[in-house]
Parts: structure tokens; C-alpha cells; sequence
């Protein structure tokens, strides 16, 4: 199931949202490593997940997180534009129909497999939520391996700049483009897969 999330005014308000952070922490501290804003020792939660920011998620039969981006507007303080501006070759996009892809996070309860079909239905859940809301544009910051990967999906992308060596590692910035033939496109490289998918819409509480 896609659930889309407008919002964050109470990031353990609801199950989808509650188990993303969970997993995020996992993941992103855990795993990773990162130095970022810890909530009750449980949930990894920063500055930016607010009452701007939107999240796809694909969830479970019982509403558990698999995978989730976080989704931020341009016209905003964002990751890139905020923190990372010199991975911008030039001005970072901004404008109301562009927004940056952040926290793509796989559910680290899943095996291999089941995070691989999860990775391509979150792709696919974020070129279906760009078409219905206008999106024209996603940009975003990653580590180089991961960056290599979104670039070989198969859809409209780009850098932005070349990547730059920093303390988590070397970094990059892209630009996605999305239109009508993305669907297409993802699944010329065997991405695409919305087409069983049942769809939510929430306001977060």
C-alpha cells in the first residue's frame, strides 16, 4: 500500500509514521552512522520534518513502514539548498513544482529480496505522486554508490555538480526529471510496479 503523509505536526502520531522513524533511526543512525537528532532513543527525527514536509510510504498489510521518502519543497530550507549548496555547479533548483527527495529509507526487517521490490514500488510511488501533484522536478543529495544507482533507474536524471568529498562521505547533488513517459522509462530497467498498489492519503495528526 502507498500511503502519502502531508505533514508532521506529531512524528509517532500514527502506525506508518511511528514505524518510519523507528526504521530511519535503524537505518540512518544505526547502520550509517550518522550524527543526526535522535527522539526518545527510538525514532530519528530532524529540523525538516515538519508541517512542509510529505512522506511516500509503502507499508505493509498492518500499515508497518517497508520504505518511505521524505519529500521537501524547494521554495523552503531543504537539505541541498541549506546544507549543501556547493554540490551545485550552479543556482540549486528552486521553484514551487520542484521538490527534494530525502531519507529514502528501506526497512532493514525486510531480507534482500523484499527490499529490493520495496526500493522499486518507492521509486514507482514517487514518479505516480510527481504526475497526480504537478511535480516536475525531484533533486536530492547522496552518497556516491547510492547516486550511481538512482542515475542507472532508468528515468530523466542528472548531477547537478560533481560530487565533493565530506565527512560522511563523498557526496553528490541530481536532478530528476518527471513526465509522462517516466512510468515507461522505469520500466524499460524493470523498476516500475504501482499497478497492484492501493493508495492513501493522509493529513498527518
Amino acid at each position: 500500500m502507498i500511503i502519502v503523509e502531508k505533514g508532521c505536526a506529531n512524528p509517532i502520531a500514527d502506525r506508518s509514521l511511528r514505524s518510519m522513524f523507528e526504521d530511519r533511526k535503524r537505518v540512518f543512525v544505526d547502520l550509517l552512522g550518522w550524527d543526526v537528532p535522535v527522539l526518545d532513543g527510538r525514532f530519528e527525527v530532524d529540523q525538516f520534518d515538519d508541517e512542509h514536509a510529505s512522506y511516500v510510504i509503502i507499508a505493509g498489510r498492518d500499515g508497518g513502514h517497508l520504505g518511505s521518502a521524505r519529500l521537501l519543497p524547494t521554495t523552503r530550507p531543504h537539505i541541498l539548498g541549506s546544507l549543501f549548496p556547493e554540490l551545485c555547479a550552479g543556482a540549486c533548483p528552486a521553484d514551487p513544482d520542484v521538490f527534494e527527495i530525502t531519507r529514502f529509507c528501506l526497512s532493514r526487517r525486510q531480507g534482500a529480496a523484499s527490499r529490493r521490490l520495496a526500493r522499486n514500488q518507492l521509486v514507482s510511488a514517487l514518479a505516480w505522486h510527481a504526475l497526480e501533484q504537478g511535480i516536475r522536478t525531484y533533486t536530492g543529495v547522496a552518497e556516491i554508490s547510492w547516486l550511481q544507482q538512482i542515475l542507472a533507474f532508468g528515468w530523466d536524471c542528472r548531477p547537478l555538480g560533481a560530487p565533493l568529498r565530506h565527512a560522511s562521505g563523498v557526496l553528490g547533488a541530481l536532478a530528476i526529471e518527471i513526465g509522462p513517459d517516466t512510468p515507461e522509462r522505469l520500466a524499460a530497467n524493470g523498476i516500475w510496479d504501482i499497478a497492484e498498489q492501493s493508495v492513501r492519503i493522509a493529513q498527518a495528526a
